[in-house]
């Protein structure tokens, strides 16, 4: 390769941007397309974000670069800029050059053709997602606080560790933490994790408190 790049990459989570899951997978990627040729990379921006928004400040930043240094935008993948079509269009018409290391001989129709069917079937997922759980409720399933389905098992695991937590819970609060933030809190210092291994909070502590009451 030859010229000037700008190097974007893309998670989709806080957790995977400070663990660098998937971060590594993309600079490997474009570091392997780039290797060998006179080319220079002036910079790298990694996002953490969304595929779904278009709020991208990394993103501008990257294209910012690529119009000072006249350079070629890199990527890992073509999902890593959107799956919509109207801001892969817009980022087109910004007169950038991009190349995707999945795709480097797509021309213009092949990446509004992809951009289209990616578009396209995050629709028909977030279609079916809503019609399950439609489905769900008229069943009569309990759906949690982000319309999760509340599974058997779940609750059975849910159920078993507020027994084994029973005794742990008594002594707390006998020693002065009675309050669902207070318990919290003092579980998390403990170590003492949920059912689904996650820290305690004043909702899943008044749950806890609920079962064991019950």
């Amino acid at each position: 390769m030859n010229g000037k790049f700008v190097a974007y990459y893309r998670v989709s989570t806080a957790q995977q941007g400070k663990s660098g899951l998937g971060l590594e997978a993309q600079q490997s990627a474009v570091k392997g397309y780039l290797n060998g040729g006179n080319w220079e990379l002036v910079g790298e921006f990694t996002e953490v974000e969304s595929g779904k928004r278009k709020n991208r400040p990394e993103l501008n930043a990257a294209l910012a670069l690529c119009k000072k240094h006249k350079a070629t935008l890199v990527i890992a993948k073509l999902d890593r800029l959107a799956r919509n079509l109207h801001f892969i269009s817009g980022l087109m018409e910004a007169h950038i050059n991009f190349v995707a290391v999945d795709m480097p001989t797509a021309n213009r129709l092949t990446v509004h053709i992809l951009a289209a069917v990616a578009e396209e079937e995050a629709r028909a997922i977030s279609a079916r997602t809503k019609a399950a759980l439609a489905s769900a409720k008229e069943r009569g399933i309990r759906l949690g606080a982000n319309g999760a389905v509340l599974s058997v098992q779940n609750r059975q695991e849910a159920e078993k560790r507020a027994e084994d937590l029973k005794a742990v819970v008594g002594t707390l609060q006998a020693a002065g933490f009675d309050t669902v933030r207070s318990l919290a809190q003092e579980l998390n210092k403990r170590d003492i994790q949920t059912a689904q291994n996650r820290k305690w909070h004043a909702t899943s502590v008044h749950r806890l408190l609920k079962r064991l009451a019950a």
